[in-house]
This record gives C-alpha cells, structure tokens and sequence, in this order.
C-alpha cells in the first residue's frame, strides 16, 4: 500500500531537463514572453493564453471527446496531451494550459465524484462532519503517474512553450464537497466555517494537500509556471476569506514555492478568483508571484489595491494576469478591439502583465475571434 502525500515539500531543485532549467534553447521556457512577464521583465511580445482555450470552443476538442466522459478524459494521458496541445496550435498563444478539472484530484484519491454533463461535479455523498472529514482517502503518490504522463507527453510537442499547471484552490474545492455539487451561494461552507470551525479546518487542510500535490506533480513534470483557480473565493467576505480560507490556500501555495530552477529562480505562481476585487490583496498574501484579475476590475485599480509600489521605471511591483471581458468576445471586432488594446495599455503599469480572459472562454466562442485576438495582442509592441 502507497503512503499517503504529506505537506512535507521534496527537493526543491527542479530536474536538470525541466524546461525552467534545461540549456537548450529548443526546450528552455526561461526566456519565453509567458515566464519573462510574470517574472516581471519585458517580454519579446506581449504573452497571451486564455482560461478554457482548450475545450468547447474548439471543433478538434469536441471530435476527440466524442463518447468519452470528462473525467475520463482527463485520465487518459494521450488525450489529455492533445487536448491541452490543441490551442496552441489553432491560437499560436503564448503557452499551454493542462487539460483536467478541479476535481480530478479527488477522483485520483478515491473520492466518489463524477461530472454531470450540464451541471458539474458531483461527489456521491457530501461532506459535512467531523466523521465524513475524517473518511475521507489520501492522495498517493503513484495515483499522480497519469497526470505526470500526461505532462510529459504535453512537454515534449511544446519545446520552449511553457506549460501552466493548475489546481482547485482549498476554498472551491471544499465548497463543492460540502454542498454536495455546485451551489449558487455557497451557503453550506460558510455556514460550516462558523458552525464547526474545527470540521471546515480539517476539510480545508485536506483539501490544501491535495490540490498542493496535483500541483506539484505537474510542475515536477514538467509545467513551467502553476495557477490556484479560487472559482467561489468572491462569495466570501474580507473577514472570512483572512480567517478561514487564506491560511488553506498559502498551505497548498507551501507545496510549491520552494521549487525553483537552475539559476535559483522561483517558479511563477498565479492566484486567480472571480468575484474577487475586494480580497485581491488578501489572495495576494496567500503567497502567488502573479495576481490574475477578472474582468470587474480594471487593472490599473488592480494595480493600486495591491498596494504595488512603484519601482525604478516607474511600473509597479506584482505581474498582474488578465482581464478581457469574455461577453465582449461576440461583439463587432471594432468593439473587441477597442477594449482588447485598452486591456493591454492598463497592464503597462505592472511590471510584467500576461493577457488574459477576466475569466474563462465560453463555449459558444467562434475560435477565429481568438486567433485574431492573438495576432492583435502579438502585434503590439510590449
């Protein structure tokens, strides 16, 4: 039997032919426009990736997926590498995002838990007590390998296009065991973290290892940069967010930041939420390099709530990520256009700004929108 995943970090020196730190340039992420902009430098073009860019929106993803559920897909390395491959070859963006759900990683652990087509994820029971909590399987290690394969598999078609992993932040994850499947109010969990604090800590912490762990798989792997997605972070309050969610997201945060590349570097990390302009700074301090912003928020307000100082060329102190409005995506292009180019001049005061969706791609997007999006934000000068 595997011993279950702890907090305990491993090594933190990436493998000497992890994109991050190999020497050849074929292969090397270092210097790509993705990892220069989060690491605050000026980028050879201005980067850009979309949350969701592999899915729905793309005729490819929906022939390959035909008959085969999601989550079994995500399980399947070979299709998930195509799936996560297929963006950057339609879009030319500036890097890949890992094809899987926020909920894989339960699955992995033996969690009962399915998604439903035209709802979301659903766990066969709920978990609302101290006694579910404490039922509740580890992550194992080996039970990581498809997710690892499917990293290295992904890697390899790359070459110097980086690759983003991601995870479930503790917050949305918990919320959605709690109630069971998806909420509207995420009523169940924030009446558990004042009800039974002590119940919420533990779920919350075991939620934090996990997603710590899928995160840190996909980075050991091979993923140049990972993203904490905090989908229901926004239903919460400034208070509750500092007390009982910010410590689980910097713990599952701790399993990664000590991860750093051949120069000494530490591997970009991205925090993003919807609904989350009045704890951007909160999110911040939970321990992400890059704060992705959503599209309620201009960025150069995003800008001055993280309280980012400016430095010797006058730009602020914390890349920022984001944030086209994704309902502008069906507008006439000289509308889109319009709003993209204002999105890419507000990033200017960061000191290094990763375009982005304010959220994810609907699936009803024409996919030549985003090609042009992309040629439009490649042509401007960074």
């Amino acid at each position: 039997m595997s011993e279950p995943l702890t907090g305990t970090p491993l090594p933190a020196d990436l493998p000497a032919d992890h994109p991050l730190a190999t020497t050849d340039p074929a292969r090397s992420t270092a210097g790509s426009p993705l990892v220069t902009a989060f690491r605050g430098g000026t980028p050879s073009r201005t980067p850009v990736w979309f949350m969701r860019q592999a899915g729905r929106s793309l005729p490819e993803y929906r022939e390959v997926r035909q008959g085969i559920g999601m989550l079994e897909s995500c399980l399947k390395p070979e299709l998930a590498s195509e799936i996560t491959l297929q963006p950057v070859r339609r879009h030319d963006v500036d890097a890949a995002i890992f094809f899987s759900d926020i909920v894989v990683p339960l699955r992995l652990a033996g969690v009962d838990v399915d998604i439903v087509p035209g709802t979301g994820p659903v766990l066969g029971q709920a978990v609302r007590t101290a006694a579910d909590v404490a039922a509740l399987p580890e992550l194992t290690d080996e039970s990581l390998e498809p997710i690892r394969e499917a990293v290295r598999l992904t890697v390899a078609e790359l070459g110097s296009t980086p690759l983003i992993g991601f995870a479930g932040a503790p917050f949305t994850v918990a919320a959605y065991m709690v109630e069971g499947g998806p909420s509207r109010d995420h009523l169940g969990p924030r009446t558990m973290m004042h009800a039974d604090p002590e119940t919420w800590n533990a779920l919350a912490t075991w939620a934090a290892n996990t997603a710590g762990a899928f995160l840190r798989a996909q980075i050991e792997a091979g993923a140049s940069a990972g993203q904490l997605f905090d989908s229901w972070a926004g239903s919460l309050s400034l208070a509750d967010y500092e007390q009982y969610v910010q410590p689980h997201s910097a713990h599952a945060f701790s399993h990664v930041r000590d991860l750093v590349d051949g120069s000494g570097q530490p591997v970009p990390l991205v925090h993003f939420g919807t609904g989350t302009s009045e704890i951007l700074p909160a999110m911040r301090d939970a321990g992400a390099s890059v704060m992705g912003v959503d599209y309620r928020l201009p960025l150069g307000e995003a800008h001055r709530r993280l309280g980012a100082t400016p430095g010797p060329d006058g730009r602020g102190t914390v890349p920022l990520q984001g944030n086209i409005d994704p309902a502008l995506l069906s507008a006439p292009w000289e509308v889109l256009e319009a709003h993209v180019r204002e999105v890419v001049e507000a990033g200017r005061v960061a000191p290094g700004h990763v375009v982005n969706l304010g959220h994810g791609v609907p699936p009803t997007t024409d996919p030549t929108v985003l090609t042009r999006i992309v040629d439009l934000i490649h042509s401007i000068q960074p």
